[in-house]
C-alpha cells in the first residue's frame, strides 16, 4: 500500500519560528572542499539528510576521517590534502544531484578506478554538458548504461586543465562541480559558460565556499571563471538554515495570514533562494529583515509575474502560494526544471489541476489563473520529488483532504518536514477569551445552512442565519410591493421590518420560514443585499446578535470578511455549480433544474461582483468543496477543525 499523509487544516493563521535544518547547498560543497583539504575541519550547523548523508559516505569513500554529531547538526572532517587514490570502487550518490556532479569532476583529478551511481531517479537525470566536458580536457568517462547518464565509469589520470567551455542553461550543478575540482588539475582551469546562465546564486555560493577553505576564484567577466592551481586548506565554517526549505513557512505565513521568523538568515545571506520572500513582498506579504533573521506576515495574495531564474527550487513553492491569490501569477524563467528529480513543470500542471486549479504550462514555465471557489482536495503524486511534496502540502493548510503520496520522499532533504510543520499549528484559543464564532460563508447551494444548523447543534453553540435576516426584508418588501431598482425604499423597509430568528423566521409578526426560501425571495436577496444601506443597518445587528451570546455559529455571504474578520474559525463552504443547482432543485417546486442553473450562475455573478461586500473568500480561511459529501461527515470534519481552535 501507498504511504500516505493527509494533511489537516490549520484553521488559523500560522505562527512561530520553524526549526529549518542546515543549507543542502552550502552542507555539501562544505564537506567536500573539508574532505579535499589539508588538515581538520569543523561544520556547524549542517544538514543531515538523504543528500547529505550521499555526500559524507563518498568523501569517506575518498579517504576522509569523519566525526558526525547528529545532535548539535555538526561534523568534525580531517581532509586528505588532495591526495586522491582509489581502486576498483564504487561511489552511491542516491539520488543527490549535487553529491554526483561536484564529485565525477574531482575524481577524474585523482588516480585509479571508480564507478559513480545512483537511484533510478538519478540514473534518468542529464549528465551529457558536464561529460563533454570532461572529455574535452581528455578525461576517461564511459557511461556503462546509457549515453550521458549515471553509471559512469572513470579510469583517473589526473587532469591538465587549461580552459574549458560549457553551457549555464542546463544545471549549475555541473559548472559548481568543474569550480571545486579545479584546484586540483594541473595548471589549474578557466571556465567559459555559454548561453544563459540559470541559477546564477548558487555559483556564487560556490564561490564563496571555495573562498572559505582558502581558494580564490577570480571572475573577470560575468562568464568565465578562473581558478589557478592550489590546495583547500581547513576551515571552521557555520552552514546557514536552508533558505530553500524556509521558503516553505514563508509561503505558509502567506497562505495562512499569518507570521513566521527564520533564524539564520539575512539580507546578505548566501543563498539565492533567500529572494523568495522579495516575491512574496511584492505578491501583498509583510516583510522584516533583521541582522540575524527573516520574518513574513501574510496579507492578501495579489497576483504578478515572476522570474524565478536565479531561485528556482521554489517555483512549486510559489506555485501552491498562487492557488490562493486574487489574480493571475505568472512564473518564468523555469524552464530548465524540466530535468530535475522530475519534469517540475509537467508535475505542478498536473497535481494543481486535480485540485481545482487553472494552470497552462508555457515555454519557460506556468501561468496559474486562481479561482478559490473551485479549490479541492486532492490525491497528490509527488514523483518521489521532495519538493513536490513539500511545496503541495502547503495547499492542505486550507483545503481538507489534500494528500501527499510517498512523503518519505521528503527525506533527501527535509526528513522532519511534516512535524516541522505540525509544530506550528495555531495554538487553542481559551474560550473565555474570545467570541467564538464560526464564521460560514459560501455561495448559494453550497450547504451552508444545513451544515451551519447542525454544526452549532454539534458544538452546542448559538446559530446565526444572516442570509435569513436579507431574506426577511425580501419578504417584507415583496409583501408591500416595493420595486426591487427603489434602494431607498427598500433600505427604509430594513429600518423598520420587524425580524425574529430562532427555529422560525418571523417578519412583521407573521411566520415566514417557508416564505423566505420561495423563487421570489431568493431572486430577490441578491438585490437587497448588494444594498449597501441595507447592510449598514443589518450589520451591526448580526455583530450584537453573536456577541451578546458569546459566539456561535453564523452564516452567510460576508462573515469572514465584514461582519467578524476576526472570527476564530472562518470556512468557505463550496460545490460545483451543477451539484448547487441540483440541490436547490430538490428543494423547490416552481422551477426547472435549468431554472435553477441559470439562477444560480446569476446570482453567483451578482453577489461577487457587487460593490459593497462582495462574496469571496475571507482572508484565511479553510476552503472546503462538500461536492461529494454528506452534511453529516462535513460537520463532523468543521466540528474537529473547531475544537482544535478552540479550548474549553
Amino acid at each position: 500500500m501507498t504511504d500516505v499523509h493527509v494533511m489537516q487544516p490549520f484553521g488559523g493563521p500560522i505562527v512561530g519560528v520553524p526549526d529549518v535544518p542546515g543549507s543542502k547547498s552550502q552542507t555539501n560543497r562544505a564537506l567536500l572542499c573539508a574532505a579535499l583539504a589539508e588538515g581538520t575541519s569543523r561544520l556547524s550547523g549542517i544538514l543531515f539528510a538523504d543528500d547529505t548523508e550521499a555526500m559524507l559516505e563518498a568523501v569517506i569513500s575518498l579517504g576522509a576521517e569523519i566525526e558526525a554529531d547528529r545532535e548539535s547538526a555538526s561534523v568534525e572532517v580531517k581532509g586528505i590534502g588532495g591526495d586522491l587514490r582509489f581502486q576498483d570502487i564504487v561511489i552511491d550518490c542516491r539520488s543527490s544531484g549535487t553529491t554526483s556532479r561536484f564529485l565525477l569532476p574531482v575524481l577524474v583529478a585523482g588516480k585509479g578506478n571508480v564507478v559513480i551511481d545512483g537511484s533510478d531517479q538519478l540514473r534518468s537525470r542529464p549528465f551529457d554538458e558536464q561529460i563533454r566536458a570532461l572529455r574535452s580536457l581528455g578525461c576517461s568517462l564511459t557511461e556503462t548504461r546509457a549515453p550521458g547518464e549515471l553509471p559512469i565509469e572513470v579510469v583517473a589520470e589526473g587532469v591538465n586543465g587549461a580552459r574549458v567551455e560549457i553551457s549555464g542553461a542546463t544545471s549549475s550543478q555541473f559548472i559548481s562541480g568543474l569550480m571545486l575540482a579545479a584546484p586540483l588539475y594541473t595548471g589549474g582551469l578557466t571556465i567559459e559558460l555559454t548561453g544563459t546562465v540559470v541559477s546564477r546564486p548558487y555559483l556564487d555560493l560556490t564561490v564563496n565556499v571555495m573562498n572559505d577553505f582558502g581558494v580564490v576564484v577570480e571572475q573577470p567577466d560575468e562568464s568565465t571563471y578562473v581558478i589557478q592551481q592550489g590546495s583547500y586548506g581547513c576551515a571552521d565554517i557555520e552552514i546557514e538554515p536552508d533558505a530553500s526549505a524556509a521558503s516553505y513557512f514563508f509561503a505558509a505565513a502567506a497562505i495562512t495570514q499569518g507570521k513566521v521568523k527564520v533564524d539564520g538568515l539575512h539580507r546578505d545571506s548566501c543563498q539565492g533562494d533567500t529572494q523568495f520572500v522579495e516575491v512574496l513582498e511584492k505578491l501583498g506579504a509583510k516583510v522584516t529583515w533583521g541582522k540575524n533573521s527573516i520574518e513574513v506576515q501574510g496579507d492578501r495574495i495579489n497576483g504578478g509575474t515572476f522570474d524565478l531564474q536565479d531561485f528556482s527550487d521554489t517555483a512549486q513553492t510559489l506555485a501552491s502560494v498562487a492557488a490562493f491569490a486574487e489574480s493571475e501569477v505568472e512564473i518564468k524563467g523555469i524552464g530548465f526544471i524540466r530535468v530535475k528529480e522530475t519534469d517540475r513543470i509537467t508535475a505542478i500542471v498536473s497535481e494543481l489541476t486535480k485540485c481545482g486549479v487553472e494552470v497552462t504550462e508555457t515555454s519557460d514555465g506556468v501561468i496559474i489563473k486562481p479561482d478559490k471557489w473551485r479549490l479541492k482536495g486532492a490525491s497528490i503524486e509527488t514523483y518521489h520529488d521532495h519538493r513536490m511534496a513539500m511545496s503541495m502540502s502547503l495547499l492542505g493548510l486550507r483545503v481538507p483532504h489534500i494528500e501527499i503520496t510517498n512523503p518519505g520522499c521528503v527525506a533527501k532533504t527535509f526528513p522532519n518536514f511534516f512535524s516541522v510543520l505540525e509544530k506550528l499549528r495555531p495554538s487553542a484559543v481559551p474560550l473565555a477569551e474570545a467570541v467564538a464564532v464560526a464564521a460560514i460563508d459560501g455561495p448559494a447551494g453550497s450547504g451552508k445552512s444545513t451544515v451551519a444548523r447542525a454544526l452549532a447543534v454539534e458544538l452546542n453553540l448559538p446559530h446565526f442565519d444572516t442570509g435569513a435576516m436579507y431574506r426577511a426584508v425580501a419578504v417584507a418588501a415583496l409583501r408591500q410591493q416595493i420595486d426591487a431598482s427603489d434602494s431607498g425604499a427598500i433600505a427604509a423597509l430594513a429600518e423598520t421590518v420587524d425580524i425574529k430568528i430562532s427555529e422560525k423566521t418571523i417578519v412583521d409578526g407573521i411566520d415566514a420560514t417557508e416564505e423566505i426560501r420561495g423563487a421570489e425571495a431568493s431572486h430577490l436577496v441578491s438585490v437587497v443585499a448588494a444594498n449597501p444601506d441595507v447592510r449598514r443597518i443589518l450589520v451591526p445587528r448580526q455583530r450584537e446578535w453573536a456577541t451578546e451570546l458569546g459566539g456561535g455559529v453564523m452564516e452567510g455571504r460576508d462573515i469572514g470578511t465584514e461582519v467578524f474578520p476576526d472570527a476564530i474559525f472562518k470556512v468557505f463552504l463550496t460545490a460545483d455549480l451543477q451539484v448547487r443547482a441540483k440541490r436547490r432543485f430538490q428543494e423547490t417546486a416552481d422551477q426547472t433544474l435549468d431554472d435553477v442553473l441559470q439562477d444560480l450562475k446569476r446570482r453567483d455573478h451578482v453577489d461577487s461582483t457587487r460593490d459593497d461586500s462582495p462574496l469571496e473568500v475571507a482572508p484565511g480561511a479553510v476552503i472546503f468543496d462538500t461536492s461529494n459529501m454528506s452534511a453529516e461527515a462535513v460537520v463532523s470534519e468543521l466540528a474537529e477543525m473547531f475544537r482544535l481552535r478552540v479550548e474549553g
